[in-house]
């Protein structure tokens, strides 16, 4: 079988519209259009409406949701220049469907209560896993919005904590699976708590992919054999793991309903050390009295 075969995937017929070049260029990871194909699933998303598209890389993932949904994305990274994430949303003729943004994951310049829906596949391991994040995301989220991720995770934890032996041994590449981004690996256990104890928002949906590690190991082989990856592969590793502890976790929930004005900004947010200085100067003003 080639490369380019096995960048098709029965599992995912939406994605199978994308040429297997543009997508094999393009990924930074798992397949992030597989993956929002799958995120999308339990998703409704109707023409217009306004996406954030969380670390959404070289914009794939955007340019699947402006696409197959007619929603209006905006395609936000750190890493990825948006000239460069532009020039693909052009090609695609989506420019007036996706804005490219530069932006970090705790300074994001967008108004409160503007997103109809959130996502993030591939991403919301890097800077989710904060307990304060959750509460600082949803708050561009409008009433009864949805937010879901898709991310690499562990099918169970670990026992007695200790990582395996095989997801520590060197592959033949010389590569060793389990390194310090695979500190945010969770399970889909892990997930929900994680978000259910905010009571910020409810969770609707919290699975795994049915061989996830299947498909994830046939794009890192399909990805070598073209000269595409940018990072080791991992095939090895994977298939030796057969998916007992790494897969991919997928949530899904939606915004409870919150006042329209909270009474203290986001502790990440610059208008916090404002609120704060206020605070203490009328504090110190009543003692004056």
């Amino acid at each position: 079988m080639d490369w380019k075969t096995m960048m098709y995937n029965e599992r995912f017929p939406k994605s199978n519209k994308y040429s297997p070049e543009f997508v094999a260029k393009n990924q930074m990871g798992p397949n992030s259009i597989w993956l929002m194909e799958w995120l999308t699933e339990k998703i409704e998303i109707k023409e217009n409406m306004k996406v954030l598209d969380l670390g959404c890389g070289c914009a794939m993932s955007s340019i699947f949701l402006a696409k197959e949904f007619g929603a209006m994305v905006y395609a936000t990274d750190l890493w990825i220049d948006v000239s460069e994430n532009q020039k693909r949303i052009v090609e695609f003729g989506l420019e007036d469907k996706i804005i490219p943004i530069k932006a970090e994951a705790h300074a994001l310049p967008f108004a409160k209560n503007f997103f109809d829906v959130i996502v993030a596949v591939d991403s919301y391991g890097y800077f989710g896993t904060d307990d304060l994040y959750l509460s600082y995301i949803t708050s561009f989220l409008k009433s009864e919005g949805i937010i879901a991720a898709v991310l690499p995770g562990l099918m169970q934890d670990f026992d007695n904590f200790k990582v395996p032996k095989h997801l520590l041994k060197p592959q033949k590449n010389g590569n060793v699976f389990w390194e310090p981004d695979c500190f945010t690996f969770h399970t889909k256990d892990w997930w929900l708590s994680h978000w259910m104890k905010t009571t910020l928002v409810e969770v609707e949906t919290c699975d795994t992919l049915e061989d996830g590690y299947k498909h994830w190991a046939i794009q890192e082989k399909a990805l070598e054999l073209a000269g595409f990856n940018i990072f080791p592969s991992v095939e090895e590793t994977l298939l030796n793991d057969a998916g007992q502890y790494i897969g991919f976790a997928r949530i899904i929930a939606t915004k409870n309903k919150a006042k329209t004005e909270e009474s203290m900004p986001h502790a990440w947010q610059p208008e916090f050390s404002a609120v704060c200085e206020s605070l203490r100067n009328e504090r110190d003003s009543r003692k004056k009295v």
